[in-house]
């Protein structure tokens, strides 16, 4: 029996799967920099590299939205969005640095 593909697992018709796409991509950049293409050539190279960049761009976006970063707050554990996760780490970063320098041992801290 064929198990049958999800869509996750299977890309649109037509469109490559990511590592695919970026495939594509390294062997058109390697016949572009070549230097053995006509210039009719090199601009269909470069319009195929522009549709398979923005679809590499597309399944990255739609990985990022998709990934959620578990952070414990308190005693739980919470699924936050990656976009919020990484503020919070900056925020976190950027709390501990004001932290260090209100110790007058650092440089801008001034003991006096």
């Amino acid at each position: 029996m064929t198990r049958k593909k999800t869509e996750s697992q299977e890309p649109a018709a037509g469109t490559p799967a990511f590592e695919q796409a970026l495939d594509r991509l390294e062997t058109i950049v390697g016949e572009m920099e070549g230097g053995k293409l006509s210039l009719e050539d090199m601009m269909a190279r470069f319009e195929e590299g522009q549709a398979l960049v923005k679809i590499c761009t597309q399944k990255l976006n739609q990985v990022e939205r998709r990934i959620e970063i578990l952070m414990k707050e308190g005693d739980k554990v919470v699924a936050k969005p990656f976009g919020e996760a990484e503020a919070a780490e900056d925020t976190e970063a950027a709390e501990d640095e004001s932290e260090a320098g209100d110790e007058g041992g650092e440089p801008g801290g001034l003991p006096f």
